[in-house]
């Protein structure tokens, strides 16, 4: 009976293991903050114009439905922050998302700390992975939604600036055989 409650207790110990690593492991849901300043856009570009007639972007990868962007002669910064790349996608000809990759802890801070002044803070917002290995935000307003990742362990963030009526339509066009 004694080796018995051993044997179970091990299995619990080692279930509570498990569970604790996949809660370090995986973001919780994080619940969007209502955004205070929504841009309806990025920087001067609202959301819907053509990205073909501006003469500062160049493509860099070009397909039936969306095309990607990057700014011609100059290096990638977000809120005056050096990052590795800013790409500017179209669907169909217009303007719809943002994708913005960063590398650093203190990168990510700055990042952080731009869009909490410009957007809301997340403090007033449970649920909003503040810690941990994975972390993920969400600012949603009423034409944008600002959805950051942020991995820990290797200090790679990503931030996402879609147009919230024109960036569903990518899934139009994501084949069935796409992986």
């Amino acid at each position: 009976m004694i080796a018995h409650q051993k044997n179970d207790a091990g299995r619990y110990l080692a279930l509570l293991g498990f569970l604790w690593c996949l809660c370090l492991t995986y973001p919780v849901l994080a619940h969007a903050v209502p955004m205070v300043n929504d841009p309806n856009g990025f920087q001067s570009l609202a959301w819907g114009v053509a990205l073909t007639t501006r003469s500062e972007l160049e493509i860099t990868r070009a397909g039936p439905h969306v095309n990607e962007y990057r700014l011609r002669d100059s290096a990638p910064s977000y809120a005056g922050v050096p990052v590795e790349s800013v790409r500017l996608l179209s669907v169909d000809q217009q303007f719809a998302r943002v994708t913005i990759h960063y590398q650093g802890e203190d990168r990510h801070k700055q990042i952080m700390s731009y869009l909490e002044q410009q957007f809301g803070s997340l403090e007033r917002v449970p649920g909003q992975m503040m810690r941990g290995l994975n972390q993920q935000y969400t600012w949603r307003g009423t034409d944008t939604e600002i959805n950051v990742t942020y991995h820990a362990n290797t200090e790679r963030g990503f931030v996402f600036i879609d147009s919230r009526s024109l960036a569903p339509r990518f899934n139009d066009h994501i084949t069935d055989s796409a992986e």
